[in-house]
């Protein structure tokens, strides 16, 4: 049974990853409604990351005109933070999160190379993919799969709008961007989602920092890499299903836009928007890459 998701979001601003493929599909199915296109992406792990099936998803997005629905189904990924404070700490988390669901903030990645992260892309061999060295892979964010809120690239790192846990659902109707739309439709799109699993991250995740410099408000040190790698990634092409697969991913959370909990208050200070080197805090109405 799907219990409902509260959102308990900490303040790990996940990076984001992942790349348009340029990859040509089948024109566009019209599903159900006539003028509604369909398009589905299977995310798989991003290797040495994750290791290979363990971690899966399924997203359907039906478009007609400016408007998106979106499903998602994901299983396998960080269910929460830490409890030991020290071990948060080590990580360059502050111990007010401790416990909290890992939030998996994910993106519409747009316009890049047409190639998800593999090890190759492991330029420093340190065992981890990190946001900068998967960058020229997946270009930049056209749309912020957030559960409230704007979905345009300046949400990109705001975990209080951010689903969490191991496995959930995402279902959310919004106004889609140009940009995106266009690059969904010219086959450039991928879905990407954030943030590595302690029980089987590469050890260089658990003790590296991020590669971006990130440091939460309240942590000693900097933001470790399994705060900010990418884990899941898939490209969207064209469907010929008008729904999403039942039984595809089992899953134990769904997101919702309750962002009630203390967690997500705090977290909202922590929230980092990402542009080229550069951050910056919370909502950046800039482009974004993350």
């Amino acid at each position: 049974m799907r219990k409902k998701n509260k959102v308990l979001l900490s303040a790990v601003p996940i990076a984001a990853c992942v790349a348009a493929l340029g990859i040509s599909a089948p024109a566009a199915h019209a599903a159900g409604t006539s003028g509604t296109t369909t398009y589905q992406a299977t995310l798989a792990a991003v290797t040495p990351n994750a290791p290979a099936g363990s971690v899966s998803g399924k997203v359907m997005i039906s478009i007609k005109g400016d408007q998106a629905t979106v499903t998602e189904h994901v299983s396998g990924l960080a269910d929460k933070l830490p409890t030991d404070t020290k071990t948060l700490a080590a990580l360059g988390i502050p111990a007010a999160f401790a416990g909290a669901p890992f939030p998996h903030v994910q993106h519409i990645h747009i316009n890049g190379q047409g190639t998800c992260p593999t090890v190759a892309d492991d330029t420093d061999k340190n065992g981890v993919v990190s946001v900068k060295e998967g960058i020229p892979n997946y270009g930049a964010i056209g749309t912020t799969l957030s559960v409230k809120g704007t979905t345009d690239p300046s949400a990109a790192a705001d975990v209080t709008v951010a689903p969490g846990g191991a496995n959930f659902t995402y279902q959310r109707t919004f106004t889609i961007n140009q940009t995106t739309l266009t690059a969904i439709k010219a086959n450039k799109a991928e879905i990407v989602v954030h943030g590595l699993n302690p029980a089987n991250a590469p050890k260089a995740s658990l003790t590296t920092p991020n590669s971006l410099g990130v440091t939460l408000p309240g942590a000693t040190k900097k933001l470790a890499m399994i705060g900010t790698a990418p884990t899941l990634c898939g490209q969207l092409v064209a469907s010929q299903m008008g729904t999403m697969p039942k039984g595809s991913v089992n899953t134990d959370y769904a997101s919702t836009s309750d962002s009630s909990s203390p967690i997500a208050l705090a977290g909202g200070a922590a929230a980092i928007a990402l542009g080229g080197a550069g951050v910056l805090l919370m909502r950046r109405r800039k482009h974004t890459n993350v």
